[in-house]
């Protein structure tokens, strides 16, 4: 299975093999061991000259001991490459310099001593076993086969993912929590002295300290006070990992899954108390308007004229929409006596014709006696 096929899949920590190291095989180290065999092969060309054959067999050598060294840098190997070059110097004919042989023996003795420590590492060295210092950053010098660097530690800011899987809370209730802690390294000979591998430490430690609080809430705290739990958890990591001189700084959750049957039922009891809100809004509403109907039947009931004047506006406004028909009774237009308004206005409109053809007649019979 594919664990990074599934966006939703739990995040694991994988433990990481690291192969054993005294030291670190640099640019500063190569430099160190080109110098060194630069000067032997000066010398045996000082001495008695030098082919180019030679001289390209000096070259592949310090090039294999350099890739030697990177692969495998102990102080084992180093051992090893000098055994080879010593065999090769007493049986091979054409290593028969030994000043050149001395002199590139001791520059696979310097140029591993010579570490580069960055700024965000601590060196923790060891002299024959036991506890020596913690260099860095800069250039770090070591005495050969004596000193050895237990590891390089490094003190920025770290990011876990830990994860609680299948946890029951307080009311029996399965979850799946994703989280991850943010934490650092404040004293390296602790954390390399005191704990085999740190990082793996904290990241069980977290896992536990997660799978503790989850169970001793419900559901609901669970969901709605994270940041409880967050600080619940670094202080009981921050608690137990100061003693290796780690220091939790912040825990957060990234995800909490819950079964899908759950997700559906919380959704659906979601669904229903929303529901029951409107209902209770809408008939606050309906009361609120049955009030207002009730003091304005107040005001129509001793004013007929307003309430005619009201029912006449309710037909007005239906009808001003655009394409919309109104059916009223006549019982309704009895009572507004829409009738007799409308005949006035038709009478109105009638009169008002005649009376301006009586005002030309006289115009014209005054303007002929003129």
């Amino acid at each position: 299975m594919n664990v990074f096929a599934i966006k939703r899949q739990r995040v694991r920590q994988f433990v990481q093999l690291k192969m054993p190291r005294d030291f670190t095989f640099g640019p500063f180290s190569f430099i160190a061991l080109l110098l060194v065999c630069g000067a032997g092969l000066g010398v045996e060309f000082a001495r008695r000259g030098m082919e180019t054959l030679h001289l390209a067999y000096g070259a592949g050598a310090v090039l294999a001991a350099a890739a030697l060294l990177s692969a495998a840098p102990t102080w084992a190997t180093v051992i090893v490459a000098e055994l080879a070059l010593w065999m090769a110097y007493a049986t091979l004919p054409e290593v028969s310099s030994l000043p050149l042989v001395a002199i590139v023996s001791a520059g696979l003795l310097v140029a591993p001593s010579v570490q580069l420590v960055y700024q965000w590492d601590k060196a923790v060295v060891l002299r024959v076993g036991r506890f020596r210092r913690v260099r860095g950053p800069g250039l770090v010098f070591l005495l050969p086969l004596v000193d050895r660097i237990a590891e390089f530690v490094d003190t920025r800011i770290r990011a876990t993912d830990f994860t609680a899987e299948k946890t029951l809370t307080c009311d029996t209730v399965p979850v799946d929590v994703d989280a991850h802690a943010f934490w650092m390294i404040w004293d390296a000979q602790k954390a390399v002295l005191e704990v085999e591998r740190y990082e793996e430490a904290v990241t069980l430690s977290a896992q536990a300290a997660l799978r503790d609080s989850i169970g001793r809430y419900d559901l609901t705290t669970l969901l709605t006070q994270r940041e409880t739990l967050c600080r619940e958890i670094q202080g009981i990591l921050d608690a137990k990992t100061n003693p290796w001189g780690i220091t939790i700084l912040s825990v957060e959750f990234t995800d909490i899954i819950l079964p899908q049957a759950l997700e559906d039922a919380m959704s659906r009891v979601a669904q229903a108390e929303r529901e029951k809100q409107a209902r209770v809004i809408l008939g606050a509403a309906e009361v609120e308007i049955a009030g207002k109907f009730e003091e304005a039947s107040r005001l129509y009931r001793d004013n007929p004229t307003a309430l005619n004047l009201r029912a006449m506006n309710m037909v007005y406004e239906g009808m001003r929409q655009k394409g919309a028909m109104m059916l009223v009774p006549s019982s309704a237009l009895e009572g507004m006596n829409l009738g007799a308004l409308m005949g006035a206005a038709a009478l109105g409109a009638a009169q008002r014709p005649l009376g301006e053809a009586a005002t030309d007649r006289k115009d014209v019979s005054e303007g002929a006696k003129a």
